[in-house]
């Protein structure tokens, strides 16, 4: 692809809010432009306008606005565009049908079966994009070798791509699929998206589904198989789908943008960004591939101008926008991720790891203590206006864009004016407290919140360096888009780092990223071969056919060899786990005990030592996918050199900012008047004609011979702070307390070995204060939440000064906080110098697979004592002195096997790799405790730490005063109770008495049935896990999360009750059961909303070679003005469950069917969800395993609704019979027995009235800034176990 030099050549990145454009001129000079991305009163469409006005100004001809342009004066055009992005934020893309693999016509609905918000009680989960399902009748499993089921007798043997090989149990059904495709097109439906199981690796069946689509006339179809043929079928049919939704979307967009040229762009070269970071031609761009269009351009530009191959300091990216800001890293290649949601949807193809969180120049400023908020009369300030008010924006030099005609500049006096207001309310604030606090001026105000909104932005930066192993100071913050040129040198000096880089079209750089690109051409295609010698061969051979491949596209489009490089990557894994490497073997080249390509072993074992701390040396190594991705070279050379000019830099004017320190002169100077040895020492302003750049004080600047500036961040002198409140500055010690619990939950993850903590991350990390008490939790796994607070405070009375430095406890009796065995928690206090005890205690939680007990996995369906459920821990010194015990704790964890018919631990090893990865994980926290008391001292550290519970507590006693007053007006009353019972017939009772003036209130469940012969005995600690769960619920903001909770709470619990059995008492099913029916009773007392399913659905099977363990969702119970939603978790558990193409590739079973109950759901004003049927087909003789409730019991409707049906669990034997197995039950099964378990729905709300009309549904509104990229995936799936 040659240079067109004669020629004007654009890059044009279609933002929603603006068009940004980069033209190159046939002389070599670069212009830019930015452009409103609606104007329709001035022009059609902005990237053609973009073109226009440079080619008039350019020529000097005339290009009416009316007439087609001339494109023989453009060699080429290149694009990002949101279009995609747009429809699919609002739902706004092609309407759809879905064809799926009948069984599985709920597929995409239940998804994951998680819910999205952990404490929101109406679960809304984006919609599905398709409108219809159609169930294609075929068939087709991965054959297992000596598993054979009874009177299934495949009707052929196929090899799929991967070389695994198939039994087609059922050819697809085309004529009657047929009739029911006819009728669609009538309905509107036109675009089709297929998805068969197996089809990653074996494509017939979906082949012939797509040809008869074809021949019906559907204008769009999409296969599974074509659009990313990788193995998981929930993620694969959401991108599916989405290419189906979308592609017709961004059709209509190219065909409307062509016909703005004469003979639409025929002889003009035209690439698109996709979302890995590489061109495309606009014929081959498509839905799947295009979500993060707009974003890549802007990677792609700092990392070819911000990265030095020389010095290879790798660079943040740092895109702060209008309401939201994009993180991302470089390191000398792009970071993909292969699996990421956007509004919502999974979509599975390469992305380039963009995270975005909600913070940008127009996030809004609210003030909070408690329930209550507030924000100015006129409307909320913006992060802008906090900078507006410290003088660091000039509204002289800002675009005149705001007022109701957007021809106005920016008004000091209005956004002074309403922080005076906000300014007055906060101090009426710290008057009227009891914490008290000093008063505060307007300008400490708005500090305090720009000081929130960089710690916020902060926080993504930490998380996506420290996930992967990476120092955060070593970096460079490379800082574009409008809005992040004030907030660089404060975010870069929080971080440790020393470097700040600022392009020179910063406010342009995603136009400009674009010409700066290469054109990609990527392959891929799954594979289930051993990285090992007697496989490469075949690896060799699929990775040179793959490789020939993109040469032949990427010369067909016009690129000598010269200009092409190919990139060679493997999906590896260690076999036994799901934590899979997209490898490259640059920089290992092969030798004899490698494939041709490269040595992907040392590749793959040296980066995962690097992010997690380990390898395992005798594990065999998985290859999952082969890919390859070759580029064709097509990025432009900027030649633009800046002049010296031999002389100082004149600042245009001297204006008043405000820092920590107070008001300071500030020199102002325009970047376009600055030359190449100019230093400009903070404080100053420097001014582009897209963004505004503060160089702050201790910084200084400097521009390059290219223009761009670099900023080397110094060291700010440290400003006091008072143990007095200063209320802003209580959200960046949240922030901060937060922080670090975050940061011990990744060092867990990564050092942690076992699948249970690394892959599905069930583990939490905490942070207490010298007394026990919860200060700051993450993630927020319900049965962790209150539970942990009680083991810390344990060890503190019964250790007492016995707890010395060096120490370290390990605990998991129920007696002592622990909610079930498996759950292990490791407590270190955190000492400091010239103290006499700990200030602060860290502890993380995590559970492990094995500890023993008469059940492998330690979670027997009938056990009568906790002896039964594995090793036991009360005190136990995990750590003394320093020095890990490690003789010790192998002993305890294998007493088991003194007891009748238990053993000791199976996974020793797993166990001593995890608690050493959680002693780690508390060193971590420890050392960060300890440097957050170095910067601001002990007292203060201490007083915040009690702001931020008092914070949690007043929103708690808010929201029972509020409570109490509509209960005092409706019945006369200020006490409530409720009632409900377990399966076997013991009644969880509960009464609360409310103190209206304090906003306290007693919980009291005397009456509650005496501890039962079984497992579902809950220790106290988890009755407080669902008090507090609730507690957050019923609040419905988002608070912290601590002991101030409980703060207003007292509760009784009669000792010898099934909520708190005696010390012996075997209490697993009351962690995974009698949790959820204490939830259930609190919220029926509320009358919060009807009751969920009530049950986790424990199901697991195994045999001596392999064992399987789910939880599967159910109905969610309606309230006052929403439908519970159907086939979903609910309350104390959010487990994602296994996809179904992996249960059958990895276990003996067959999914028959996985898909939502009808009917199950309460009838009622507002429906309940309904809860699913799940049909496991077993191939193998195993033992089952079921631990379930609500079998006998309903799920209770709430004023007039009708209750939810309660579950059921059948098998069918391969003789035909059909048995009831009951709740609770462990049975052998046989190949050819089916086991189907119906699930309860949830309960109805309100009365139905059959002549009044339906509510109508209630229109979701898609946030303006939804989070994404690799932090926010992880946080998910953190709250989803």
């Amino acid at each position: 692809m040659a240079e067109t030099m004669q020629k004007f050549d654009f890059a044009i990145d279609r933002g929603g809010t603006f068009t940004d454009v980069f033209a190159r001129c046939p002389d070599g000079r670069e212009r830019v432009l930015k452009l409103l991305s609606h104007d329709p009163q001035n022009y059609k469409d902005a990237p053609t306008e973009g073109i226009r006005r440079v080619l008039e100004e350019e020529t000097g001809r005339s290009f009416p606005r009316d007439q087609p342009l001339d494109p023989s004066l453009i060699g080429w055009i290149r694009m990002g565009t949101t279009v995609a992005t747009n429809a699919l934020l609002e739902r706004k893309g092609e309407r759809t049908a879905l064809l799926i693999t009948r069984g599985f016509k709920d597929l995409l609905h239940i998804g994951t079966q998680a819910r999205p918000r952990l404490f929101d009680l109406e679960v809304r989960v984006p919609d599905v994009l398709y409108e219809e399902v159609i169930e294609v009748d075929e068939r087709v499993v991965l054959k297992q070798d000596g598993r054979r089921i009874p009177g299934r007798n495949p009707v052929k043997e196929v090899t799929g791509v991967t070389g695994d090989v198939l039994e087609v149990w059922r050819e697809p059904d085309l004529q009657r699929l047929e009739c029911d495709l006819e009728g669609l097109p009538s309905r509107g439906i036109t675009s089709l998206a297929v998805l068969l199981l197996h089809s990653y690796t074996w494509s017939d069946h979906e082949q012939a589904v797509g040809a008869l689509a074809h021949r019906l006339g559907f204008s769009q179809v999409s296969l599974s198989s074509e659009v990313m043929p990788m193995v998981r079928a929930v993620p694969r049919g959401y991108t599916v789908c989405a290419d189906a939704y979308l592609t017709p979307k961004i059709q209509q967009y190219l065909k409307g943008f062509t016909s703005g040229f004469k003979g639409g762009l025929k002889e003009v070269t035209v690439l698109f960004m996709q979302s890995d970071g590489g061109l495309t031609p606009m014929d081959r761009f498509c839905g799947s591939r295009a979500v993060l269009s707009g974003p890549a351009g802007g990677v792609v530009g700092y990392a070819v101008t911000s990265y030095d191959q020389t010095e290879k300091k790798p660079i943040i990216g740092f895109d702060m926008g209008g309401t939201s800001t994009d993180v991302s890293r470089y390191a000398g290649q792009y970071e993909h991720v292969f699996e990421a949601t956007t509004a919502g949807i999974t979509l599975q193809a390469p992305q380039l790891d963009i995270n975005t969180v909600a913070a940008g120049g127009g996030s809004r400023l609210f003030f909070r203590w408690g329930s209550k908020s507030s924000h100015p009369a006129g409307g909320p300030l913006t992060v802008t206006d906090a900078n507006l008010a410290l003088g660091r924006l000039l509204p002289s030099y800002f675009p005149k864009i705001f007022g109701p005609c957007e021809n106005e500049p920016l008004s000091i006096e209005e956004t002074m004016k309403s922080f005076r207001q906000l300014t007055q309310e906060i101090n009426h604030f710290l008057i009227a407290t009891k914490d008290g606090g000093s008063k505060m001026a307007v300008e400490e105000v708005a500090m305090g919140f720009i000081r929130v909104a960089n710690e916020a932005m902060c926080r993504p930066i930490r998380a996506l360096t420290q996930a992967k192993g990476h120092d955060t100071s070593q970096h460079v913050l490379a800082c574009f888009g409008g809005a992040g040129g004030q907030h660089a040198c404060a975010i870069a000096r929080a971080l440790g780092m020393k470097s700040v880089f600022i392009h020179k079209y910063s406010g342009v750089l995603s136009a400009y990223g674009l010409a700066l690109a290469d054109v990609v051409e990527e392959v891929q295609e799954p594979c289930s071969l051993r990285y090992e010698p007697r496989f490469f061969e075949e690896l060799d051979c699929r990775v040179e056919r793959l490789t020939s491949r993109c040469r032949e596209a990427l010369k067909a489009r016009g690129f000598a060899s010269a200009q092409v490089s190919m990139e060679v990557f493997l999906h590896l894994r260690y076999e036994g786990t799901d934590c899979a490497l997209m490898v490259t073997a640059e920089g290992h080249p092969s030798d004899a005990r490698s494939c041709r390509t490269g040595d992907f072993r040392t590749a793959f074992t040296q980066r995962y030592l690097k992010e997690f701390g380990f390898t395992i040396p005798d594990r065999p190594i998985a290859v999952d996918d082969i890919r390859v991705r070759g580029s064709g070279k097509s990025g432009i050379k900027s030649l633009t050199k800046v002049k010296s000019s031999q002389g100082p830099p004149n600042p245009v004017e001297v204006t008043r900012c405000y820092f920590d320190n107070g008001y300071l002169d500030t020199r102002v100077y325009l970047w376009e008047e600055l030359t190449c040895d100019h230093s400009i020492a903070g404080p100053a302003i420097i001014i582009d004609k897209n963004s505004t750049i503060l160089v702050e004080p201790c910084c200084v600047a400097q521009l390059t011979t290219g223009g761009d500036l670099r900023i080397a961040v110094g060291s700010d002198h440290v400003v006091m702070l008072g143990t007095e409140l200063n209320a802003v500055q209580l959200s960046i010690f949240s922030h901060r307390f937060m922080s670090i619990a975050e940061q011990m939950g990744r060092v867990l993850q990564r050092t942690s070995i076992s699948t249970n903590i690394k892959e599905r991350l069930d583990f939490s990390c905490a942070v207490f204060g010298p007394d026990g008490g919860l200060v700051s939790n993450a993630p927020h796994i319900p049965v962790h939440l209150g539970a942990m607070q009680e083991t810390v405070q344990y060890q503190i009375r019964a250790l007492g000064d016995d707890l010395k430095e060096g120490d370290v406890i390990l605990s998991n009796h129920p007696c002592a906080g622990g909610s079930h065995l498996p759950d292990l928690t490791v407590i270190t206090p955190v000492f400091r110098k010239g103290s006499t005890g700990p200030v602060f205690f860290v502890a993380s939680r995590g559970h492990h697979a094995d500890i023993g007990g008469i059940t492998p996995g330690s979670m027997p369906p009938h056990s009568t004592s906790l002896q039964q459920e594995g090793a036991v821990f009360t005190s136990f010194k995990l750590v003394t002195a320093g020095t890990f015990q490690e003789e010790a704790v192998t002993a305890a964890l294998m007493a088991p096997v003194q007891y009748p018919g238990c053993s000791g631990t199976r996974n020793l090893h797993d166990n001593l790799s995890d608690l050493r990865a959680q002693v780690a994980a508390n060193q971590r926290g420890s050392r960060l405790v300890l440097e957050l008391i170095d910067s601001y001292g002990l007292e203060v550290v201490q007083a915040y730490m009690g702001y931020i519970q008092s914070n949690a507590e007043m929103a708690v006693r808010d929201m029972l005063k509020e409570f109490a007053r509509r209960q005092r007006q409706l019945t006369g009353l200020l006490e409530v109770e409720a009632e409900d019972h377990m399966d076997d017939g013991t009644p969880i009772r509960l009464r609360v008495q409310i103190n209206e003036a304090e906003g306290s209130a007693v919980f009291d469940f005397t009456g509650t049935g005496t501890e039962v012969w079984g497992n579902c005995n809950a220790p106290r600690a988890i009755t407080f896990s669902a008090l507090i769960y609730c507690l957050r619920c019923m609040v419905g903001q988002d608070i912290p999360l601590n002991q101030g909770c409980l703060a207003p709470i007292s509760v009784v619990i009669p000792a010898g009750s099934i909520l708190q059995p005696s010390r012996d008492a075997a209490v697993v099913g009351g962690n995974v059961l009698t949790s959820q029916r204490v939830v259930d009773v609190i919220f029926r007392a509320f009358e919060a909303c009807a009751a969920s399913q009530g049950c986790m659905n424990n199901v697991s099977f195994g045999s001596d070679r392999s064992g399987y363990y789910e939880t599967v969702a159910g109905g969610a119970g309606a309230g006052e003005g929403w439908h519970g939603r159907s086939g979903v978790h609910s309350h104390m558990t959010n487990t994602r469950i296994t996809d179904p193409e992996i249960l059958e590739k990895r276990y003996p079973v067959i999914l028959e069917c996985f898909s939502l109950r009808p009917g199950s759901g309460g009838r009622g004003r507002y429906r309940g969800g309904d809860g699913v049927v799940r049909k496991l087909l077993f191939r193998d003789n195993v033992v089952l395993s079921v631990l379930t409730e609500r079998r006998s019991t309903r799920p209770y409707g709430l004023h007039g609704g009708e209750a939810g049906a309660s579950g059921l669990n059948l098998l069918h034997k391969v003789d035909g019979r059909v048995l009831n197995l009951g709740a609770k039950t462990t049975v052998s099964l046989e190949p050819g027995d089916v086991f189907c378990l119906y699930t309860p729905g949830g309960g109805g709300y309100g009365k139905e009235d059959s002549n009044e009309k339906p509510p109508a549904k209630r229109q979701r509104v898609t946030e303006s800034f939804p989070e994404r990229g690799s932090v926010f995936e992880y946080r998910q799936a953190q709250e989803s176990v």
